[in-house]
């Protein structure tokens, strides 16, 4: 696990020797880096509607100082492309050129220099799905308070509103997975949401796929979640092939098994804004 130990640069010191390799490498060659984070609970604070989420308050001003200076900034998130970019206020910013939003997991991709988004057709089962979820959890009796948030290309059921959140989400998982595997889709758990989507989309894949695209020769992936677990991976299979990477966690009691995993432990969107700016030498 990481520290919050501060180096002579003011940058904190990963825990790690492959950590304090990913971070010596990304100083030496800034521009041929990847900075790779995941949204909700990484560059936005956790809110109980996920509609109301935004990034933290000084979130774009760092990333604008910051990505000039490097080869791509990439948010890497399971929301639609074109939401993450509305709720991050990514489009039409300064200094954010070389920011792309992978959203989907990768499906749907948006890039700041054109505005656009391009994405393939929408798997048929997630159709299906969002028409039998709302009837599907009458019958089997879900909890009051817990609510279903349409996502485009996936379909998630929130427990976090429920009298007793962590019971609800697991008495949910097993009859939303027998209901994603009718639909050939698959199940991913999150911080009291269960989101049903397409199988072959995660952040592990998008993340993986786009440095190399670019030819990147280190990256940093900052995430908070169960979901942000493929992308560790990507950066663990990226530094076996000789790409130097650092693995950060947005701090959260509530997923012990990423911060267990991260060269380095920042405390929430806060200190994610913190190291970005510190990164892009700027007072942190």
């Amino acid at each position: 696990m990481g520290t919050h130990r501060a180096g002579s640069d003011g940058l904190p010191v990963p825990g790690t020797r492959a950590g304090r390799d990913g971070l010596a490498a990304l100083l030496a060659r800034p521009r041929t880096a990847v900075i790779g984070l995941d949204f909700d609970g990484t560059l936005a604070p956790i809110v109980a509607d996920p509609e109301q989420a935004r990034a933290h308050p000084d979130a774009v001003p760092a990333l604008a100082a910051l990505a000039p200076k490097v080869a791509s900034v990439a948010v890497v998130t399971g929301r639609p492309a074109g939401v993450a970019v509305r709720y991050g206020g990514f489009a039409g910013v300064p200094g954010l050129e070389h920011l792309v939003v992978l959203g989907h997991y990768g499906a749907e991709r948006w890039d700041a220099v054109s505005g656009t988004v391009s994405a393939p057709a929408p798997h048929p089962g997630v159709a299906a799905v969002r028409a039998e979820l709302p009837g599907f959890l009458d019958r089997i009796g879900a909890w009051r308070g817990t609510w279903i948030e349409e996502k485009g290309r996936a379909v998630a059921v929130h427990t976090r509103r429920a009298e007793d959140p962590q019971a609800a989400f697991e008495a949910l998982r097993g009859p939303l997975t027998d209901l994603a595997t009718r639909h050939g889709l698959i199940v991913e758990p999150g911080r009291l949401v269960l989101e049903l989507r397409p199988p072959g989309m995660d952040k592990g894949v998008a993340l993986l796929e786009y440095v190399r695209e670019i030819g990147a020769e280190s990256v940093l992936y900052a995430g908070d979640d169960l979901g942000d677990l493929p992308a560790f991976a990507a950066v663990d299979k990226l530094r076996s092939d000789g790409v130097p990477g650092l693995l950060v966690c947005s701090g959260s009691s509530e997923v012990t098994e990423l911060a267990e995993r991260a060269d380095l432990v920042v405390d929430g969107p806060a200190g994610v804004v913190r190291l970005l700016r510190t990164l892009a030498g700027q007072p942190a």
